[in-house]
């Protein structure tokens, strides 16, 4: 039989020299399994966990929610929710950068990606702080924080991800992630003032616009917050499920872009690809860890790493050697392929010790988003050095330190209030 630590070094070291992740989970799962009980029983558990997970009814949520993203990219929805952000903190010192941060919250209510979220927002906020002369320190940072909301604030990709692995109720998850998301936000432009004030910067201020102009700006941005509230309002009353939603949601998006007049056929076409581009690769991730949960159940590991996690006594405690240890493999993994790995051992772990799944979903969540950020990976970082190719990524990088800092505050204040968390999905 091989050890599971033998079977866990053999999946890092594909993961360091660039084997996909959903490849290399379902590699080591299949051959650790086949280990431990033989090759053609392996085989047969292989094909049933893609066969039956494949026609998952609840696993139409993502291509779903992946196109109602994708729509919404295509919208011009992030130029609009900017603008009125813009409108409303211009006058502020470093308000530009807030802008973008509270943009990038709106954007990931109804995009769902971080990359996209980054990406999208880099070509947009940019040429504006670079115009008021604001350092790429400060606008790179701002961006790639306010980027990695698009893994919190439903509807989230991720959270679609933790709930099959863990069957718990997708809808739930999303109402979860409104308060922490907004909590979020709020902690990011805490983190714009910081960098301001201590960094010592004399940034230019607009004038501030009337309040008629500044209501006239959220104009722009109806669509965008009736297409959130339509889905997540639609969950929150029992309208639909969340499987439904996410077909509501993106026919709503659709319909948006198509009453804009910023759909053509060609870009159709491309959003429809990129859709079942993605789909096709997500699935993979999800069927490998799935896979991969099968062979850690089997070996042992769970168990083990269970008592070793329990031999810290206090569920706290435990609790915080499991935070550690996310921190750590964000250092060298991206978020979703810390989910996919880490999530089937440690959330029977994380329930035994007496702590609410939903609860611990987002909390997961939080920590990881500091992966998105972190040295040396930092995958928002090198997204944003992939777009703006003259910004080193040390400079983002430094710029990022007081965005980390208010990342740790709101895991410690998620971990001290967990009812932040929780109060919307029990008022269902």
């Amino acid at each position: 039989m091989i050890e599971w630590e033998i079977g866990l070094g053999i999946l890092f070291a594909m993961l360091l020299v660039g084997v996909p992740i959903g490849l290399a989970l379902t590699v080591v799962g299949t051959i650790g399994t086949a280990a431990i009980i033989g090759f053609k029983p392996s085989l047969a558990l292989l094909g049933q966990t893609f066969f039956d997970n494949a026609r998952h009814y609840n696993l139409s949520i993502l291509p779903l929610f992946l196109m109602m993203g994708n729509f919404v990219v295509q919208s011009g929805i992030a130029r609009d929710l900017y603008s009125a952000a813009h409108a409303w903190l211009r006058h502020r010192k470093g308000g530009l950068a807030m802008a973008t941060v509270v943009a990038c919250g709106g954007f990931s209510s109804v995009c769902g990606s971080s990359l996209a979220t980054a990406s999208t927002m880099t070509k947009i906020a940019m040429p504006s702080m670079r115009q008021f002369k604001y350092p790429d320190g400060l606008s790179t940072a701002s961006i790639a924080a306010g980027g990695t909301l698009g893994i919190l604030i439903p509807p989230s990709v991720i959270l679609v991800f933790y709930g099959i692995m863990t069957q718990q109720d997708i809808g739930k998850l999303f109402l979860a992630g409104i308060l922490p998301g907004i909590l979020g936000v709020i902690l990011y432009t805490l983190a714009v003032r910081m960098s301001v004030t201590f960094g010592g910067l004399d940034l230019q201020c607009e004038s501030k616009l009337p309040l008629r102009d500044r209501l006239l700006a959220l104009k722009g941005v109806i669509g965008a917050l009736g297409l959130f509230v339509f889905v997540m309002g639609g969950i929150y009353l029992g309208v639909f499920t969340p499987t439904e939603s996410a077909g509501m949601g993106a026919g709503g998006a659709f319909l948006l872009v198509i009453l804009q007049g910023r759909l053509s056929a060609m870009e159709l076409l491309q959003t429809l690809y990129e859709t079942a581009k993605t789909t096709a690769s997500m699935f993979l991730i999800l069927f490998g860890a799935l896979t991969f949960a099968n062979y850690v159940n089997m070996s042992g590991m769970g168990h083990e790493i269970h008592n070793l996690v329990a031999s810290v006594g206090h569920p706290l405690a435990a609790l915080l050697v499991i935070t550690l240890i996310y921190l750590a493999l964000g250092c060298v993994l991206e978020g979703l392929s810390m989910i996919t790995l880490t999530v089937p051992i440690f959330y029977p772990i994380v329930a035994s010790l007496g702590y609410d799944l939903i609860w611990f979903g987002i909390y997961v969540v939080i920590v990881t988003e500091l992966s998105y950020i972190t040295p040396p990976v930092g995958l928002n970082a090198f997204v944003l050095k992939s777009v703006l190719k003259d910004v080193r990524l040390g400079t983002i990088f430094r710029g990022l330190v007081p965005f980390l800092l208010v990342d740790v505050l709101r895991v410690i204040i998620i971990l001290a209030f967990p009812a932040i968390v929780l109060f919307i999905p029990n008022l269902m």
